[in-house]
Parts: structure tokens; C-alpha cells; sequence
């Protein structure tokens, strides 16, 4: 069974940093897409970046364009999030995912992380 254990989430002000953590177990990690999601209260879930199986791909939400990065270590099991240039839009629960696919859709993903909290003030 797979377990996804996000970390790295906080308080940050407008223009700051966060690198987001999500360790992988339970299966080889090197067979999965990861996905990065977030939900703000009362909204949905959105897309927020994907990388492929072996980190040769990658693609982000225009949002966040040019300002946040995922990344993968296959040999540590896992994938992070560097959130640079954050605005108080982007104060969210913050979600890993696995999936056989990369998308950026959430029924790509069949495992998900609890989530990290990131809320970024003005």
C-alpha cells in the first residue's frame, strides 16, 4: 500500500519561500507520476504541477508558472514542491499524489498525502 507524507508547510509572508516534502513508501516509487494539488477553503481541489515517472517532464498550472518547481529524488523516495514568489492566492492545504499517469486532473492520482498547510499573508 502506498503512503504519501507531505511536510514543509507553514506561514510565510507575501514574496517569501517554502520548499513542500512528500516522502513515498510502501511500493517503487520510481514507477509513479506525482502530482501537486491544492484546495483554498470553499474551493475545489486544483492542479497545481506533475512530473513523470523519471522527472523528464514536467508541467504547472499557469499560476504558478515561473514561480514554483517540483522536483523528484528517486534513491529518497521523493517529491517536493520549491514555492518561490508566493502570494496570499496561494494559501491552500497543499496535497501530494501518486499515479501511474501524470495529469493534471485528480482521478489521474489513485494515492493521496493528508496535506500541509501553507498560508501565505500580505
Amino acid at each position: 500500500q502506498v503512503q504519501l507524507v507531505e511536510s514543509g508547510g507553514g506561514l510565510v509572508q507575501a514574496g517569501g519561500s517554502l520548499r513542500l516534502s512528500c516522502g513515498f513508501s510502501g511500493r517503487a516509487f520510481s514507477d509513479y507520476a506525482m502530482g501537486w494539488f491544492r484546495q483554498a477553503p470553499g474551493k475545489e481541489r486544483e492542479f497545481v504541477a506533475f512530473i513523470t515517472w523519471s522527472g523528464s517532464s514536467t508541467n504547472y498550472v499557469d499560476s504558478v508558472k515561473g514561480r514554483f518547481t517540483i522536483s523528484r529524488d528517486n534513491p529518497k523516495n521523493t517529491v517536493y514542491l520549491q514555492m518561490n514568489s508566493l502570494k496570499p492566492d496561494d494559501t491552500a492545504v497543499y496535497y501530494c499524489a501518486a499515479g501511474w499517469v501524470a495529469g493534471p486532473y485528480t482521478s489521474s492520482y489513485g494515492y493521496w498525502g493528508q496535506g500541509t498547510q501553507v498560508t501565505v499573508s500580505s
